[in-house]
């Protein structure tokens, strides 16, 4: 394959080795960089300029081994079907059909916790979805808040998304902060983690040890969420 003829775009798909690999184009990059997008089974190779798309390319080329090896170790997506389980607050919580066109619920069955849904194939799944995200906003809104509160901050706006390469951003300007919803899939101790970066940044919007020192002011010694993010994280892409 020549990288360079025809002329790359934003959002070329390219097969690399066998790696498929989508091109972007991020401004805001200070290099070229390749990552895995474990939800679309993908490599991202990300680019400072369009110019800089055939050096994305060629990059993504060198380190296709590196590719192909990681998209291989993804977890297998786990489908939202009738019968299965999600992960709620990093415990699995059984799914169950409903038989009607009832939106999803929380209800128990002694100790065990069911998502009681209506509809059938997608929009059983749509709605078991709705769920989690509802869930997700009220739990990502009460921690940032009191996260806030000890910090003596003004709250922000709290809304959520489903990127694919990020658990949380922060815009101090417009006050506000987005969460991807799947944070709501992994253990309470890793959602308040994110909440406490984000709230940090209203802070500092760095990375300095002065940010740090704020996130570890407000989660003392559950500083470990960021590493289950790591090693765990690409498993809540691989939900629905």
């Amino acid at each position: 394959m020549n990288l360079f003829a025809p002329r790359l775009k934003d959002g070329d798909v390219l097969d690399i080795d066998g790696a498929r690999v989508r091109l972007r184009v991020n401004p805001r990059a200070r290099r070229i960089s390749l990552r895995i997008d474990a939800a679309r089974g993908e490599a991202v190779a990300v680019a400072p300029s369009p110019r800089r798309l055939a050096e994305a390319a060629s990059f993504a080329k060198s380190r296709a081994g590196w590719a192909l090896e990681r998209l291989a170790a993804r977890p297998e997506r786990l489908a939202i079907v009738p019968g299965g389980t999600v992960p709620l607050r990093g415990e699995a919580v059984r799914l169950v059909q409903s038989g009607n066109a009832a939106a999803a619920r929380l209800a128990f069955d002694g100790p065990e916790t069911l998502i009681v849904a209506g509809g059938e194939g997608e929009a059983f799944a749509r709605r078991v979805q709705n769920l989690l995200r509802r869930e997700a906003l009220k739990d990502l809104t009460a921690r940032t808040y009191a996260h806030c509160a000890a910090l003596g901050l003004k709250t922000p706006k709290v809304g959520i998304g489903d990127p694919k390469s990020r658990w949380g951003s922060c815009t101090p300007g417009r006050g506000s902060i987005r969460y991807s919803w799947r944070l709501i899939l992994a253990p309470p101790e890793v959602l308040d983690y994110v909440a406490a970066h984000e709230v940090a940044h209203l802070v500092h919007a760095d990375h300095s040890p002065r940010f740090w020192a704020v996130v570890k002011s407000l989660v003392g010694a559950r500083m470990e969420g960021r590493a289950w993010l790591k090693a765990h994280g690409t498993g809540l892409h691989a939900v629905g």
